[in-house]
């Protein structure tokens, strides 16, 4: 059975396909190779100023991020929100002359390794989250379900 996930994004110049990101998370789904707790991912595509308060209040650190994860509850059927910051995912990926959509993807694979329990603030839970991530975006990568985001 197919992961609920549900995509809110109130930036209105943003474009993509809501199926398009569905069937990338149910290819890191499919793979086994990191599991999430069962039940709806949420998915938030926002703008950097909200990003940053979100930071400042849950992290306690006001300024920008790429991403943040909250886990979810399980007993709930939720596994969690994947929180992405746009405008900043817009400037690293012209930064390091990629697609939208691969900086996003990127992006959405970090936000699942953590929902997955993977911690990169050591070095080695770093190289670790590296490699998982650099393997999960192949896998969608092989199967050409990178989702497509436009500005």
């Amino acid at each position: 059975m197919a992961r609920s996930v549900a995509i809110y994004s109130p930036l209105g110049e943003l474009q993509f396909s809501q199926k398009a990101v569905a069937l990338f998370i149910a290819a890191i789904d499919a793979m086994g190779r990191y599991s999430i707790p069962s039940g709806e991912l949420s998915i938030a595509l926002l703008d950097d100023g909200t990003m940053a308060a979100m930071h400042g209040k849950f992290l306690s650190d006001p300024t920008p991020t790429d991403v943040i994860t909250f886990p979810g509850n399980p007993a709930e059927r939720f596994a969690g929100e994947i929180c992405i910051a746009v405008g900043y995912a817009a400037r690293s990926a012209k930064e390091h002359g990629v697609p939208l959509g691969d900086e996003i993807a990127l992006y959405l694979v970090h936000g699942w390794l953590h929902l997955a329990g993977l911690d990169d603030a050591t070095e080695e839970g770093a190289a670790l989250m590296r490699s998982a991530e650099k393997e999960l975006l192949d896998h969608a990568r092989m199967r050409d379900l990178i989702p497509n985001f436009r500005l």
